[in-house]
């Protein structure tokens, strides 16, 4: 329908064994998620299957790191079973040579500079914040304009649902403030011509019973 309006709906991706283990989860050191991670995301699955509250659903798309592959793949049959997209322009943040290594080890060696310093990489051959922000931000409003209209879900990663305010709500690249979002929870923006909305925002509605606060 033409004047459908276009939704993207972020998908924080469930805990993972990087964030159980304290490891640095980029393409080497992500190992998927942990068990509390699979079972926040079939809670999310569940309520997603019986509420029907995405619709249909044009495309299902994760980064390319496997905790947010696994979460697509748990959510898919819920959403109409779509083959899952996989796309690195939303992933995470690329660690560079600090990938793999323990948080503890990465501060030892490069200092603890994810915070405060957005326009310099915190290890060699690592993405800024800023840099972060520009790649992210662009696939989302690329995967907005591919699926005019439709809904996309982005199984994707903290940072990515902190960029979608760039993308899609015009906030500089680098905020002055921060974002909690919760694992698996939903983000939506909605675009009705040109204007975007943000619909909701780190909804987690379906996790306090589902799966109790360690």
């Amino acid at each position: 329908m033409a004047d459908a309006p276009t939704r993207v709906v972020l998908v924080r991706h469930g805990e993972s064994t990087a964030t159980v283990e304290q490891v640095v989860g980029g393409h080497a050191g992500c190992r998927g998620l942990s068990p509390r991670g699979r079972a926040q995301v079939a809670a999310l699955r569940d309520r997603l299957a019986t509420t029907g509250e995405l619709g249909e659903v044009a495309a299902l798309v994760a980064s390319v790191l496997p905790r947010a592959i696994e979460t697509a793949e748990i959510l898919a049959p819920a959403l109409g079973g779509p083959a899952v997209r996989r796309d690195c322009a939303v992933c995470e943040v690329h660690p560079g040579e600090g990938d793999a290594l323990s948080w503890s080890e990465f501060e030892a060696r490069y200092g603890d500079n994810r915070g405060g310093r957005p326009f310099r990489p915190p290890a060699p051959g690592a993405e800024s914040v800023a840099e972060f922000a520009v790649r992210s931000a662009a696939a989302l409003r690329a995967l907005a304009d591919e699926h005019e209209g439709g809904t996309v879900v982005v199984a994707c990663h903290h940072g990515v649902v902190g960029a979608s305010f760039v993308a899609f709500g015009n906030l500089p690249l680098v905020r002055g403030f921060g974002l909690h979002v919760d694992n698996a929870s939903l983000t939506e923006w909605q675009r009705h011509g040109d204007r975007w909305q943000l619909r909701r925002f780190n909804d987690a509605a379906h996790l306090p019973t589902a799966v109790p606060s360690a």
